[in-house]
């Protein structure tokens, strides 16, 4: 199998997307400003435009009050960030409840930014707005499993396919998606059996977080797998980074250095 990072300025498709299902694993990681996603540029396949900002950089319990104005703010900084890498954007909650409304706002995305597709969250009742997307020369990327917009009416994150008739159900989901025109689609909080289940019923990628390594690639967090969001730390969550650590230690000494006059110094100086 050839692993490879993809060239900076050649920009990575839709089809590059398609074309890697089970050859190569798919590499993303999100991003809400043009400072990461040059940072994360070439280095990953896909950036996500999550609604998660609403969280980590808002500091609001859940993702449901980010709006269509904050996701298009975001996702235009990104691309400006993001040359090669495939920018995604979420579609915030309330934004897709009937077709006329999700063409209406990601019509708004593709026009005011450089997006390539959006994320929807929902399994196969979302089957005809997936596909009024599609149809109007929208690529959208699937979201199954514990969907974080779902977390008022579900009563929490509840992990999904611990038992048959849910792996089940999570199939029937992932195989109306394909059919309506996904490209691909995001498996999370889901058990690593049903998550594999999921990848081998379709004939599009699907990619993990919290889904262990069955599927065709992997999602997280910029500010969770670097260590800056400390809120809590999900257990599917891996620490690359102790990001808040360091930040703290640069910023003590820039502190100590200039109560004490040590910065700025001459080779500071104009």
């Amino acid at each position: 199998m050839s692993i490879h990072t993809p060239n900076i300025g050649k920009k990575v498709s839709l089809s590059t997307i398609a074309k890697m299902k089970g050859i190569e694993p798919i590499v993303m990681v999100t991003a809400y400003d043009a400072l990461f996603a040059k940072l994360f540029d070439g280095g990953v396949e896909m950036i996500l435009v999550g609604d998660s900002l609403n969280m980590s950089f808002m500091g609001k319990a859940d993702t449901l009050s980010a709006t269509m104005d904050q996701m298009i703010y975001h996702t235009q900084a990104v691309c400006n960030g993001a040359k090669s890498s495939l920018v995604v954007v979420d579609m915030p909650f309330g934004s897709y409840a009937t077709q006329e409304q999700a063409l209406t706002n990601a019509t708004r995305i593709y026009q005011q930014t450089d997006a390539q597709a959006v994320k929807i969250e929902g399994g196969k009742e979302r089957e005809h707005i997936v596909k009024a997307l599609t149809q109007n020369s929208i690529a959208v990327l699937g979201h199954i499993g514990l969907m974080p917009q779902f977390v008022r009416s579900e009563g929490g994150y509840k992990v999904r396919g611990k038992d048959q008739a849910d792996i089940n159900r999570l199939v029937e989901d992932a195989k109306a998606l394909e059919r309506a025109g996904a490209f691909a689609l995001v498996v999370e909080g889901v058990k690593s059996q049903a998550a594999q289940a999921v990848a081998e019923a379709v004939s599009i990628p699907t990619i993990g977080i919290g889904a262990g390594n069955g599927t065709d690639g992997q999602v997280l967090v910029w500010s969770d797998m670097f260590g800056f969001f400390e809120a809590f730390k999900p257990k599917f969550v891996k620490q690359y980074f102790e990001g808040a650590k360091y930040i703290r230690e640069g910023l003590q000494s820039y502190r100590d250095e200039v109560k004490s006059g040590a910065f700025p110094d001459e080779a500071h100086n104009y």
